[in-house]
C-alpha cells in the first residue's frame, strides 16, 4: 500500500504520535521512512554573524538530535530510516522533500482542539491545503 513514507518531527508528542505510525506502518508495508526536521529560518532570515545566528545553530543541533532519535527508536524496531535536516519554511520544505523521495504518505502530528474541534497546527494545517501528495494527521 504504502512504498514510502515521510514523517516530519519538531520533538513535540504529536510528531512523537506519527513517528509511532510511520514506523508502524513501515513495519505493516515494509515501506521506506523518511524522517525530517525542519530548522524554521524564516522566523530568523539566517543573517551572518549575529545572535540570531547562534540561536540558528542551536535550532539545527536540536533538529539533529531530533532525528538521531527517531533514528534510534527505528533501529530497535529493525526499520532503516533516511533523514534530513533542512533549513526554510516548514511547510515548503517538508512539501519539497515530499516531492524529492516521491512519498506515497506524508504523516503529520495533529495538536489540540479548536472552536472546530480540529485544530491541527499552522504548518500541518499549511501541508494539509497546499500539498498534491496524501497527508495523514494523526
Amino acid at each position: 500500500m504504502y512504498d514510502t513514507i515521510l514523517v516530519a518531527t519538531d520533538g513535540s508528542e504529536p510528531a512523537d504520535r506519527a513517528i509511532d505510525h510511520a514506523l508502524d506502518l513501515a513495519s505493516r508495508y515494509d515501506a521506506d521512512v523518511h524522517v525530517i526536521s525542519i530548522v524554521d529560518t524564516g522566523r530568523y532570515n539566517e543573517p551572518a554573524l549575529s545572535s540570531t545566528e547562534l540561536v540558528i545553530d542551536n535550532l539545527e543541533d536540536y533538529a539533529r538530535d531530533l532525528i538521531t532519535e527517531v533514528t534510534e527508536r527505528g533501529e530497535t524496531l529493525g526499520i532503516e530510516l533516511a533523514t534530513e535536516v533542512r533549513h526554510g519554511i516548514p511547510h515548503e520544505e517538508i512539501m519539497a522533500y515530499a516531492d524529492d523521495v516521491d512519498a506515497d504518505l506524508t504523516l503529520l502530528g495533529r495538536h489540540g482542539a479548536s472552536q472546530t474541534g480540529h485544530h491541527i497546527g499552522s504548518v500541518a494545517d499549511r501541508v494539509v491545503a497546499q500539498s498534491d501528495r496524501p497527508v495523514q494527521l494523526v
